[in-house]
């Protein structure tokens, strides 16, 4: 059987990125394709390994300028030729599900989010301080979009999203049903540590929408010890907002990020995420999280157990949340329980079981699951 993994675009490393370098890894034999692909912004395990990519690859200084670019991924989506393949896996939060297959192959879109600066513009524009005359000049670009995404999600036979909210966007936006399968965390890469430090951590891509400009704000009026890791557009502003107790650290390594997590009060989670990994990754070191009540945190979260939240994305909520958890006994071995329902394993065979009963079961592949032992209060936690 021939198989395709298509993602939108390697531009950067986040939760999408590692969903779809999970599912090129449980696919032997696939083929990988994205309309581009930056050597530096793949995973890991996928550097250096055959990639096909379109003819927006050789568009010039794509590293640097990949957004602007942003009017001609469809076109380029549309210009992938995937009629040799039998079965084409899409990884999608904006154009990799509008590919053209052959009539007789099966399309399965693992779906994100529907895009989401097209679908929310409003809020995309006011948290990207867009002026007036650039806002009103995208509006007719935007409105094309849309129709265009419209059609797009037509092309796959099925939607996975990786959330209950994802999975009621999609059928809001798209009339679409989605089955959930919720993304995989490499629960084993993060341990316990002996040392608790008296500090908070933001674990995140600096963008608007991540809001951890309310995590700085809220450490700053509280005076304590944040430590933000990760790297973005926002991040001259955001050191501007930042108090002495705050401190960036921006991009680091796997072995720095464990060293943080493992150590740190909690991770503060101020967005609304699509899903959100962070809290299931700190979770798996025994740490705690203060997430906002929205989205996927609401399915990766419980109230008590694995995290605290706060009701509004204002400083002041926070601040206050921050000092009710620190009020609050957590247990490590609850935490670490929640996020091994999560792992990888589950991800791959909650997968190849909807691939089954799709009509297309994947080839034997090595697996632990049947060797892990999920405890009957681990189910019922996750």
């Amino acid at each position: 059987m021939r198989i395709a993994v298509v993602h939108d675009y390697f531009t950067q490393l986040g939760g999408a990125e590692k969903v779809a370098e999970e599912l090129y890894q449980m696919v032997p034999g696939a083929t990988l394709v994205s309309t581009v692909a930056l050597e530096e912004k793949l995973p890991p395990s996928l550097r250096g390994i055959p990639l096909q990519t379109s003819w927006l690859q050789r568009m010039p200084g794509m590293k640097e300028h990949y957004r602007l670019y942003f009017l001609l991924y469809p076109f380029a989506v549309q210009s992938l030729d995937l009629s040799r393949f039998d079965l084409v896996l899409s990884s999608s939060s904006g154009y990799a599900k509008g590919i053209r297959t052959h009539g007789s192959s099966l399309h399965v879109c693992y779906c994100h989010t529907p895009m989401r600066w097209v679908w929310n513009f409003n809020d995309y524009s006011a948290r990207e301080r867009m002026g007036t005359a650039r806002k009103m000049l995208l509006q007719g670009v935007i409105e094309m979009l849309r129709l265009w995404d419209e059609d797009a999600a037509r092309q796959p036979d099925h939607f996975i999203a990786n959330s209950k909210a994802v999975a009621q966007r999609i059928a809001r936006v798209y009339g679409r049903i989605a089955e959930v399968i919720h993304p995989p965390i490499d629960v084993d890469r993060f341990h316990l540590s002996k040392e608790v430090d008296d500090y908070y951590v933001v674990l995140s891509r600096l963008i608007p929408y991540k809001r951890i400009d309310l995590a700085v704000q809220a450490c700053t009026m509280l005076g304590r010890k944040l430590i933000v890791i990760g790297e973005g557009p926002q991040y001259r502003q955001l050191v501007a907002q930042a108090g002495p107790t705050v401190k960036f650290m921006g991009r680091l390594t796997d072995s720095e990020v464990e060293y943080f997590v493992s150590r740190c009060r909690a991770l503060i989670f101020p967005g609304e995420e699509d899903f959100g990994m962070a809290p299931l990754e700190v979770a798996a070191a025994g740490r705690p999280c203060i997430a906002y009540r929205a989205g996927g945190a609401l399915e990766t979260v419980v109230q008590g157990v694995t995290g605290h939240f706060f009701d509004q994305q204002t400083p002041e909520s926070l601040a206050e949340a921050i000092e009710e958890f620190e009020r609050q006994e957590w247990s490590p071995t609850a935490l670490q329980i929640h996020a091994d329902g999560f792992r990888r394993e589950v991800f791959q065979e909650r997968m190849r079981n909807f691939l089954a009963r799709a009509g297309y079961p994947l080839p034997a592949i090595q697996s632990q699951l049947q060797s892990l032992d999920l405890s009957r209060d681990a189910r019922a936690i996750a």
